[in-house]
Formats: structure tokens, sequence, C-alpha cells
């Protein structure tokens, strides 16, 4: 199995953004270390002092100077409320920076009417699928320069390296963009820490759709990924309760609450106790958002996730509130999983 991470630089408890990337520059250091296949950074938008991924192309360049080997990527960038002409010179400067080694996870979400306001987002757009798929296929366009002559395009080119182009990737948390990505041939990664109910309707509905396009940046063959908040401790008790940090952030989502969760114990008093440790086989049918265990545990559900969803990569979100916590976690995942360090 491949192994990849997504961070979304959460604040510390008495820290700052600066702190947040300081602890993301660690994890993607880390990451690559252990033989981790990609490392990506979030993009989120109006969550005052908790999250500090909302600029991945800023970020991601500064990775690139901090990183040697490990992928290199968004996830995701929000097309909605770009041009995709801006979104693909992004990716070029970030792939002149860390040649063959970029990923451009491409996906749309909507903020609340202040945030789409003050980025300067239309909410009344008359077809939104349609407008993204337009969006997906410019910037795989303009990344490869694969405008046709003729085309208003055609002799606009994007500054990057001579090696392999960014790779776009279609991210999405329904079963409406894993169709799309699939008929654009494009590879596709699901949210399953968003809406782990329609995970495997939704990889299913990627491969009955798939076509192999002649879109720039498209795949021969379906490339399916899942994305899921997990984390990992010596033992399975141990994880349920750094786990408690995920379940309490999902309640406040919930809520309409955009708060920090400052430790463990703010978590368990919140939840009214510790929740209990995910058992070690899971029954056929709606997948958890967030899953916890020793690295067999651990180890024994992805092997689980990627059998039922026929997959080969799955990607780790993590709402950790202690740093060494984290970074403990994606080790001894590491560890439970088998990667080979580098």
């Amino acid at each position: 199995m491949e192994l990849s991470a997504v961070d979304l630089s959460p604040v510390p408890a008495e820290g700052t953004a600066s702190d947040a990337y300081a602890n993301t520059v660690e994890s993607a250091q880390q990451a690559e270390r252990l033989g981790y296949t990609r490392y990506w950074v979030a993009e989120h938008h109006g969550n005052g002092d908790a999250l500090a991924g909302t600029t991945p192309e800023v970020l991601l360049g500064h990775l690139a100077a901090e990183t040697d080997s490990i992928r290199l990527g968004s996830g995701a960038v929000l097309l909605n409320h770009y041009r995709p002409f801006k979104v693909a010179e992004q990716f070029g400067a970030l792939d002149a920076l860390a040649p063959g080694r970029i990923d451009a996870g491409l996906g749309r979400a909507n903020g609340s009417p202040a945030v789409d306001s003050a980025l300067g987002t239309d909410r009344r757009v008359e077809n939104p699928d349609a407008d993204h798929r337009e969006k997906l296929e410019a910037v795989a366009s303009h990344l490869h320069d694969d405008y046709p002559d003729g085309h208003p395009y055609a002799d606009l080119t994007i500054p990057r390296s001579d090696a392999t182009p960014p790779k776009p990737w279609a991210l999405g948390s329904s079963p409406s963009s894993a169709k799309l990505a699939g008929e654009l041939g494009l590879p596709y990664c699901f949210a399953a820490f968003i809406r782990p109910e329609f995970a495997e309707r939704a990889v299913e509905t990627y491969r009955a759709h798939f076509e192999a396009s002649a879109l720039a940046g498209g795949v021969d063959e379906p490339e399916a990924m899942v994305a899921l908040n997990a984390v990992c401790a010596p033992s399975d008790e141990e994880a349920a309760r750094l786990r408690a940090v995920a379940e309490a952030t999902f309640a406040r989502i919930a809520r309409g609450e955009t708060a920090r969760i400052t430790s463990v114990e703010a978590a368990i008093e919140e939840l009214g106790g510790v929740p209990d440790p995910t058992p070690a086989t899971l029954d056929e049918g709606e997948w958890p958002r967030a899953i916890s265990g020793s690295p067999e545990t651990l180890a024994g559900l992805l092997d689980q996730l990627a059998d039922r969803l026929g997959v080969e990569e799955v990607m780790i979100q993590h709402a950790v509130a202690d740093h060494d916590d984290a970074l403990r976690s994606h080790r001894l995942l590491a560890d439970g999983v088998g990667l080979t360090p580098r």
C-alpha cells in the first residue's frame, strides 16, 4: 500500500500561523524520510485562528525548498474562487521549484457568504458542474500548453521546468465529482473524512464512468485514492483518546463553529468521555469519519478499506492537538504499513 498525507496546518495552542507552518515543514520532511508517497496541503477560508492552511500555492513553494523527493500538492485548490490560467501559472512556478514532483489537486467548495464575497466568488453560477468541468479542463490544458491552433489561448505558455508537468487530480466528496473525474480521465481522490458514507459509491462511479481521454494530464487507467482521518498510537486505547480531537472537531463543524480544539482533555470534556477504540474489523457499510488504533490495528483497517474500495493508495488527514503526537502517529503508521524509509 502507498501512504500519503494531507495537512491543514492547524494553529497550535498559544501559537501562531508561523508555528503552524513550521510544523507543516517538519511533518513533510518526516513523511519524506519515512517513505510517504506525497504530501498535500489544504485550502480553507474563514476559520479564524484555527487553521493556517489558506494558500497552498504559497506554502508549497516553501515546502519545495525544504524537501528533496516527496511529491507535493494541494488538497485542494478551490477552483470556484479562481481563474484557471492563474492557477496553472502558480503550479507551473511550483514545478519550476520542484521539477517533476508537483500534484495539482483541484476541487471546489463554497465558504460562508462573507468569505465568498471577500474572495469575489459568484455563488449564483447557473450550472456549477459544467463550470467546474470547464475549469478542470482549462487548468490541465494550460499546464500542458495543450490548446489547439486557432484557440484564443493557443499562444499562452506557462513557465515551468522541462520535467514531467504537474499532475492534475480531481478531488471531491460526492459521486458527482467522481463521475466528472472519470469522464475527464483524471486521477481522483475521494475525501472520506467529509462524507465516508459515499466512499464506495464514489469510487465505483469513478470507475464506471472512466474514459481514457485526450485531456492533457489524464491517465490511461482509473487511478483512485481515498483520504480519511486517522491517528495512530502505541495502543488502541491511547489512539482512541487522541481521536477525541477529531470527533469533537466534527461535532463543532456540525454546529457551525470554527474555534479550534486546544487539547485532548478539552475534546474529551466536550464529548463527555473518551471515544471507544475503533474495532479491528469494520462491518460492510458506512465507514467512520475518523479511525484510530495501534500500528497493527490501523494497518489492518487500511488494508480492509483498500480492499473494499480497490485502491492502492490511502491519504491520511489528522486533527491531532499536539504536534509531537502527530509526528509519532505518522511514524507508527508508516511502521505498521511497512513503508520503506528513504
